[in-house]
């Protein structure tokens, strides 16, 4: 285990990064940010800048909650591989059909090509469909609950390419492996992730998220977009496995920094290991080796990284504008690197 921080920012620092956040927050008209870094479980600086809400009234803290989106694949992916370390799943397992964990449940006459997908398709995904396109099935049919969905999509849209194969991030093949953890635990999704990981974290507030700005829950930042309510006229909550958690920046590194608590250094070394591109398992990597994941939904840019050197971090905003991914990931390393101590 690498030893912690030397020290927490000096005062100075703090200063200098409260200046740097606050700046970045004017030059691209975002309203809110919350930052934290921290290793080994222990959250060693965090700030809330700008505001949570839309009349400037509400100033972000460090226990704002925010929509992390697709944040919520590395924490599927981890449960997952959990799950493979004790036996109770296979990657290599297949997912639909007579001899698949989720059986004819959604058609007993699915094609070959999707009786064929696994388990590692779909963290890796290489399932051969379903890409986070203009043709996304988890943000059509808003009133269908998940199965519903799930044998909708099946019926209606068809793979493009073989599974294994071709590389398409795929929002629905996550929330597919949401639904391959609840067959096998026998339990919902949410309670499985909250009691079986998040707790073994010390993480108490992570929750799936509310889908109306009246299921806004406490201590939740608004999700402020120019085209009024876009943020709230989609069903987050069954984006769950997929893009669905609220959660603090704090909660973000308090997961990154302690995966060897839920998992076994094999089970880490295959989950961060590159499959596509720069994509591993429910993580994206490059070779110092960094880990890392984004989030973006409407209202919502979120960034969650593990560097190579074991410092985590996490930055979460209330609002999305063009080419605000990169910039905030540029923003959370140059903040690491103001404080000296931490040798970034």
């Amino acid at each position: 285990m690498l030893p912690a921080f030397a020290a927490a920012p000096r005062k100075s620092e703090e200063h200098l990064i409260r200046g740097i956040a606050e700046g970045f927050l004017r030059e691209h008209g975002i309203s809110g940010l919350s930052i934290a870094y921290g290793r080994d479980g222990v959250v060693e600086f965090e700030q809330g800048h700008g505001f949570a809400d839309a009349d400037g009234r509400e100033a972000v803290t460090p226990e704002h909650r925010f929509r992390i989106a697709s944040i919520s694949k590395p924490i599927t992916a981890t449960a997952v591989m959990m799950s493979v370390e004790k036996g109770q799943l296979q990657l290599d397992g297949r997912v639909f059909g007579p001899d698949g964990i989720l059986g004819d449940a959604y058609g007993a006459k699915l094609p070959e090509s999707v009786r064929a997908i696994t388990i590692d398709h779909l963290l890796t995904h290489l399932s051969g469909g379903w890409a986070n396109d203009k043709d996304d099935p988890m943000f059509k049919n808003p009133a269908m609950k998940h199965d519903e969905l799930i044998a909708w999509t099946l019926a209606n849209q068809k793979q493009t390419h073989k599974p294994g194969g071709h590389y398409a991030y795929s929002n629905f093949g996550y929330c597919v492996l949401g639904r391959v953890l609840e067959k096998i635990h026998q339990m919902p999704y949410e309670t499985l992730v909250t009691q079986q990981m998040l707790s073994k974290c010390g993480i108490t507030s992570m929750k799936i998220a509310g889908n109306t700005l009246e299921q806004r829950q406490p201590h939740e930042s608004m999700y402020l977009t120019e085209k009024p309510d876009a943020a709230y006229t989609m069903n987050v909550t069954r984006m769950d496995s997929h893009g669905g958690w609220i959660a603090t920046a704090g909660d973000l590194v308090r997961f990154a920094s302690q995966l060897p608590k839920l998992l076994n250094e094999e089970s880490i070394r295959t989950m961060t290991k590159a499959m596509s591109a720069n994509y591993a398992r429910g993580w994206s990597v490059n070779k110092a080796p960094n880990w890392w994941h984004g989030g973006s939904l409407p209202g919502t840019s979120t960034i969650m990284v593990h560097t190579a050197k074991g410092i985590c971090w996490a930055g979460l905003m209330n609002g999305r504008k063009p080419g605000i991914a990169l910039a905030l990931d540029k923003l959370m390393w140059r903040i690491g690197r103001e404080a000296k101590a931490w040798g970034l």
